[in-house]
């Protein structure tokens, strides 16, 4: 068996583990893209306040196909569904909910994540690439914890969990965990800690794809 074979989990399992780590009462907003998956996973015992920044609170799973309300949909102009109790509200009041701290966890995207906790989130310079930061950079220093769900690599095979960000910052310092296909992160003021490592790969193949120093967890 080659220890240096890496396996990858999927976007659906990442979100899976994202979802087993939110706390019963909860207030969290799930960012566009690879998040939006984590509502699809949530503990039914779990009672669990899914944000959405265009103002929703109380948005459900995904809807099923062909039962979808485009009336109904969430920042990213996805459908939603919304659960008993839910409710809508003035886009200035849904950010002033983020900016005020009432969001207990934000969970975005990312090209990179520092060492320290810096975010990188919303533009790469590519030519095609539109400048905008839009609502991330209130939900990453807004929450009170900001999770990170991304690929641990790039397309072309670099890694994404970095010493510093060579992409324009989301925010400095905001994320506290990092869920990637290849395992969990923590951001501590030594690094990244190795929280868990999927499908038992081992801590050196992981480094070896991973530019920045890891730390292995206990």
């Amino acid at each position: 068996m080659n220890d240096n074979v890496l396996k990858p989990i999927t976007r659906n399992e990442i979100a899976q583990k994202i979802a087993q780590s939110i706390e019963e009462g909860a207030y969290v907003n799930l960012g566009i893209g690879m998040p939006t998956l984590v509502a699809n996973y949530l503990p039914k015992d779990k009672e669990i306040f899914l944000h959405s920044e265009n103002g929703i609170l109380g948005m459900g799973p995904a809807p099923e196909k062909g039962q979808e309300d485009w009336d109904l949909i969430n920042a990213g102009k996805q459908p939603v569904t919304i659960l008993p109790g839910g409710a809508f509200f003035h886009q200035s009041d849904s950010f002033a909910m983020m900016r005020g701290g009432h969001i207990d966890i934000s969970v975005l995207g990312a090209f990179q994540v520092s060492q320290t906790g810096d975010l990188a989130s919303w533009h790469t310079g590519e030519p095609d690439a539109i400048p905008a930061v839009g609502g991330a950079m209130d939900l990453a220093v807004g929450a009170k914890k900001t999770f990170v769900m991304m690929e641990h690599l790039t397309k072309d095979g670099k890694s994404k969990l970095v010493e510093k960000c060579t992409y324009p910052l989301t925010g400095l310092g905001c994320v506290a965990m990092v869920f990637t296909d290849l395992g969990i992160f923590e951001i501590t003021p030594s690094g990244f800690l190795v929280k868990e490592l999927f499908n038992n790969m081992s801590f050196e193949a992981v480094q070896a794809v991973t530019q920045a120093p890891l730390i292995k967890g206990n």
